[in-house]
């Protein structure tokens, strides 16, 4: 498997690029906050706590789907593991479909000692679904990194481009339900950057999810990616019309929280990359944000660069509540957002 290594550490590469950025913007900027200026609360009293799959979580807040099975992934995930532990957010690992191939990449996915108060989430490609995979690879993923939860990825646009022959979508959704009738432990879907609309949400609330992510453009473009990465003439030039593809975060939020089930959870990710933002999303609709891309270019820098970014964020998520006059979660909520372009005072 030292082929699947080397492409995943091109691909931690490509992505750190600017030319792997999205064309389509996230959305954030249309939404303003109502500003309070008679808040009426003691901002050291502040609460940014919430509870996700049992982990109380000091921030809403996961590093998302980032890597696994490459050479230097096994330094990031531990890294990341342990930043996430000691601040109290949650960790989710790359896709483990090449573990569950070749046992011999499983010690770069084993994270559970570095982060083993947090919340950890396992990660397979929901496409394998429809190669043979089935409930008993899920339950291995989840096993191999003793996981609270199970994402299955949707990647339809990335699977194209980087060829690699797992591109059979139908029927995806019975084998989804599937899983979530038959592992015991909950699942999320998640898209990798181009989003999850409203019908699509609704369709995976029915089939038993426990939350979706949203994973909208607004980030890193996995076609610019694959571009990056491939000396195919056809496949190079096509990449290129898909750069701006796909839905943006905010209108994934939205739109999803409107149609879905109460009881169905919404990780807000694609772009989320500052505290404001994190707190638009839960304004919007979310109840938890996920960020790979900023993780990842920190880590590269330094653990301290990594505890710098946790601090700022918190601090910009704290700030915007104290400011919209919200003690808690709930309350930001509820907190009022007003689209650009609409002047309410």
């Amino acid at each position: 498997m030292e082929k699947a290594s080397l492409k995943k550490d091109q691909q931690i590469k490509f992505a750190l690029s600017e030319r792997a950025s999205c064309l389509t913007d996230a959305g954030f900027d249309n939404y303003r906050f109502e500003h309070n200026a008679l808040p009426e609360i003691d901002f050291v009293e502040i609460d940014t706590s919430t509870k996700f799959l049992g982990r109380q979580l000091k921030v809403p807040l996961i590093i998302s789907s980032l890597t696994g099975g490459g050479s230097k992934s096994e330094k990031i995930n531990r890294s990341l593991a342990g930043l996430a532990n000691d601040y109290g957010v949650g960790f989710a690992v790359g896709s483990q479909t090449c573990a569950l191939r070749d046992s011999s990449l499983e010690q770069s996915f084993k994270i559970r000692p570095y982060a083993p108060d947090t919340l950890i989430l396992a990660n397979i490609g929901a496409a394998e679904l429809n190669y043979g995979f089935t409930v008993d690879e899920c339950r291995k993923a989840v096993d191999m990194i003793d996981a609270d939860g199970l994402i299955l990825h949707l990647n339809p646009l990335h699977e194209v481009f980087q060829r690699s022959n797992t591109t059979n979508f139908s029927d995806l959704l019975r084998n989804i339900e599937k899983v979530c009738d038959k592992l015991d432990a909950p699942v999320i879907v998640k898209e990798v950057g181009c989003g999850i609309s409203a019908s699509v949400a609704k369709k995976l609330a029915d089939a038993g999810v426990y939350a979706v992510e949203v994973a909208g453009a607004g980030s890193i473009s996995w076609s610019a990616i694959e571009k990056e990465a491939s000396r195919d003439v056809v496949l190079h030039a096509a990449a290129d019309s898909f750069r701006d593809w796909g839905n943006p975060t905010t209108e994934c939020i939205e739109s999803v929280a409107k149609s879905i089930k109460k009881n169905v959870k919404i990780i807000a990710s694609g772009g989320v990359n500052t505290g404001v933002k994190m707190a638009k999303s839960i304004a919007l609709g979310a109840d938890l944000c996920g960020n790979a891309s900023a993780f990842l270019q920190k880590i590269m820098e330094s653990r301290a660069e990594c505890e710098n970014f946790m601090e700022i964020i918190t601090m910009e998520l704290k700030t915007a509540m104290f400011c919209t006059g919200c003690r808690n979660l709930e309350e930001l909520k509820k907190a009022k957002l007003i689209e650009k372009g609409r002047q309410e005072c």
